[in-house]
């Protein structure tokens, strides 16, 4: 299949540019992939629109403030992407411009606002795909916790301000463990509170949460014309124990229906799952397009993704490209809020439409 099979048309004053008032005031399209028939709802709806006793499954991982913005030695400025740690108060990490950050290359971290210097940045290498080996210090190499207070949560580009207050708990779910290197958020997750899980548990619901360290795999843009063509980013997941002692013989016996919330817990238990253990910790490359025979979840609740994305393609993977299509159409005909701080679509008996 082609990339340009899974354009749609997307009015640009759709895509949300800040949170909704309340963190579980979204609306939901839901849809059935099995009828092809759709409702309009809302989140404060979910607990009562899914099957007593789903398994929830979130990804908790913890968004870091992994933006960093830089002076180059000349005078220019740059900008580095944290993506994952690599020891010692060096990084992976996405910079640019590349031509002028290669390595051995020193930039100084600035405040975006005052400009005041925060620490020094000096690439060390080229690593594959475009990205860098990096080194962030001050009098010494700095961990995720030192650079959580320089930099900036790493915002979408189609968010066209900078991280402010409101971000920092808006894109930060509110079950995010202190753990985690993600660049951005598990966005299906923003939508819950405590009381909304309390309810999901009130009617029987289990609440088991994964995490995938959400990286370049997850956001970056597709270029290559043919869906085989383009290779994932690796990005690493965990399952707990306790998560993984509930859900093993749930899926191995089809006991409990199994509810990804978001793609990502979704792309981690497929990954995960042999046929009958969880493992514990690894890392995906895996692409869920058309033709893919989902084994794990039997629902999914998402947000609205971009045209053409990794994302709107393994929803299609799901209802099938024309139900997709159609209902994201609906859902733009119905002035849904799109992306990262947009509304939300729960897609019911997930994989089997005809």
């Amino acid at each position: 299949m082609q990339r340009t099979d899974f354009h749609f048309d997307l009015p640009p004053e759709l895509i949300a540019q800040h949170p909704s008032p309340e963190r579980d005031g979204a609306r939901l399209l839901v849809v059935d992939a099995r009828t092809g028939a759709w409702s309009h709802r809302s989140i404060r709806e979910l607990p009562d629109l899914l099957p007593g006793g789903c398994l929830c499954v979130p990804n908790d991982v913890r968004v870091r403030h992994a933006r960093l913005f830089l002076k180059r030695a000349g005078g220019g400025a740059g900008e580095a992407l944290l993506l994952r740690s690599l020891g010692a108060g060096t990084f992976e990490a996405m910079v640019r411009p590349g031509a002028r950050l290669k390595p051995g290359a020193r930039a100084t971290v600035v405040d975006p606002v005052s400009g005041a210097s925060l620490a020094e940045l000096q690439v060390l290498e080229t690593l594959p795909e475009g990205l860098r080996a990096v080194r962030v210090q001050a009098d010494h190499g700095l961990d995720w916790d030192e650079i959580d207070r320089i930099g900036r949560l790493p915002l979408p580009p189609y968010i066209e301000h900078l991280a402010e207050g409101e971000d920092e708990t808006r894109y930060q779910t509110v079950f995010a463990a202190r753990q985690g290197e993600a660049v951005a958020a598990p966005t299906a997750g923003l939508h819950f509170t405590a009381a909304l899980i309390g309810r999901l548990r009130d009617r029987g619901c289990g609440w088991h949460p994964v995490r995938l360290h959400v990286g370049l795999g997850t956001f970056r843009p597709m270029t290559a014309e043919r869906l085989e063509d383009h290779a994932m980013h690796e990005e690493r997941y965990e399952v707990p124990a306790d998560t993984a002692a509930v859900l093993e013989p749930a899926l191995r016996d089809r006991s409990r229906p199994v509810l990804g919330v978001g793609t990502t817990s979704l792309r981690t238990l497929e990954a995960a799952w042999d046929g009958e253990t969880l493992a514990r910790e690894g890392a995906t490359r895996l692409f869920i397009t058309p033709g893919y025979t989902l084994r794990t979840a039997d629902h999914l609740l998402t947000n609205f993704h971009l045209p053409e994305s990794t994302l709107f393609v393994l929803v299609s993977a799901l209802m099938g490209l024309d139900l997709a299509k159609a209902a994201y159409a609906e859902a733009v005909r119905e002035r849904y809020r799109f992306f990262s701080y947009g509304d939300a679509m729960l897609i019911l008996n997930a994989g089997r439409y005809k």
